[in-house]
């Protein structure tokens, strides 16, 4: 570290050991480790058509529990037997997005808005949550149906 020429050492020392317990003294704010591999979330399920139902307002499941600065990985598998549009706009917003895999394809980029299948298909979303709170997510159209769910982020 350097000083103007006008700072006396005692001066500089001073500030030194400023500057340095302030650095020391503040908590780091995250919980996650982001050199170790995200962790695999419950896998998001938009309809489900079983040997005796077809559920095409089916979703599940409808809340997850983050961590501020913990690495996550999220799949998103459609059903196909609707058209499905998630949202999150709180969520999308208070998150860093790694990348999106869709059909073979790496996604990268600044932010995102929505996940829309028009068939079936899947997507996994790669991210790191920044702010804490409480986000909802849905798919749009379908929230009367039951299709709601809530990031809730510590």
């Amino acid at each position: 570290m350097s000083f103007p020429s006008s700072c006396s050492g005692k001066a500089a020392l001073s500030l030194s050991v400023l500057t340095l317990s302030i650095m020391l003294s503040a908590p780091a704010q995250s919980a996650g480790d982001l050199t170790q591999r995200p962790d695999r979330l419950p896998e998001l399920t938009l309809g489900k058509l079983t040997e005796t139902e077809l559920l095409d307002y089916f979703m599940e499941p409808t809340e997850y529990r983050l961590e501020t600065g913990k690495s996550y990985r999220l799949k998103v598998q459609a059903s196909g037997l609707k058209e499905y549009a998630l949202q999150a706009p709180g969520f999308f917003s208070s998150i860093y997005i790694r990348k999106v895999e869709a059909g073979g394809v790496e996604i990268k980029g600044l932010g995102l808005s929505e996940l829309e299948f028009e068939e079936a298909g899947e997507a996994e979303i790669f991210f790191v949550p920044i702010r804490s709170g409480e986000f909802p997510f849905y798919v749009k159209g379908h929230e009367e149906r039951g299709m709601t769910g809530m990031f809730i982020v510590e």
